[in-house]
C-alpha cells in the first residue's frame, strides 16, 4: 500500500516541478503524474490550481523570511549573524523543496505573476530591512552596502543555480571584505 500524500507531499513535489519544468508544472495533472496519484488527491489538499500556488507563496515566503531570521537569531552577535546569513543565502533551499534553483525560479515566475512579484517584493523587502538593521548594529551606515550585499546574495545563487558552483568560500570573502573595510 502507497503513502498516503500530504499538502506538504504536494508542496514539495511543486517546488522541484517548478525548478526542473517552470510554472506550467504547477497544474493539477501534471503534478498528479509526477506523483504517480490521482488528480483527486490534488484537490484533496487544494480547492485549485490558484490555492495551490497561494500555498506555495505562503510556503515559500516563510522559509524564505521566518525560517532564515529565527536560524539568525541563535547567533550571538551581528557579525556572527552576517556571516551565518552569507552562507545561507549561497546554500539555497533543502533539495526537497527545489534545491538551489528555488529562489531564480520563484523569481522567474514573478516576472509573469503579479501576486507571485508581490511575493518576492515582500521578501526581498524584509530580508533588505532585516540585512540593514544587522549591519548597522555591526556600525555599517552605508545603505548602499545593504543593496550590494543583498544583490549578491540573489546572483550568486542564480549563478550557482546554472552551474552547479559553490559560493560559500567567494561570500565569505565579500563579508570579510566590507566588514574588514568598516571596522
Amino acid at each position: 500500500m502507497s503513502k498516503r500524500l500530504g499538502k506538504e507531499d504536494w508542496l514539495k513535489a511543486g517546488f522541484r516541478a517548478l525548478t526542473e519544468a517552470g510554472v506550467a508544472a504547477l497544474k493539477a495533472e501534471p503534478m498528479a503524474r509526477r506523483l504517480t496519484t490521482t488528480k483527486g488527491s490534488f484537490y484533496w489538499h487544494f480547492a485549485d490550481v490558484p490555492a495551490f500556488h497561494d500555498a506555495m507563496l505562503r510556503t515559500w515566503e516563510a522559509r524564505a523570511y521566518d525560517d532564515i531570521v529565527a536560524q539568525l537569531e541563535t547567533h550571538e552577535t551581528p557579525v556572527m549573524k552576517l556571516r551565518a546569513l552569507g552562507q545561507i543565502a549561497v546554500s539555497g533551499a533543502p533539495e526537497e523543496y527545489g534545491g538551489m534553483a528555488l529562489e531564480p525560479a520563484i523569481r522567474a515566475w514573478g516576472r509573469s505573476d503579479a501576486a507571485v512579484s508581490e511575493a518576492v517584493a515582500r521578501v526581498d523587502g524584509l530580508r533588505m530591512q532585516y540585512l540593514a538593521k544587522l549591519m548597522q548594529e555591526i556600525g555599517l551606515t552605508n545603505p548602499e552596502l545593504v543593496r550590494i550585499l543583498y544583490a549578491s546574495f540573489i546572483g550568486m545563487e542564480d549563478l550557482s543555480s546554472r552551474d552547479a558552483q559553490e559560493n560559500g568560500a567567494a561570500m565569505g570573502t565579500l563579508v570579510d571584505l566590507i566588514l574588514a573595510l568598516y571596522q
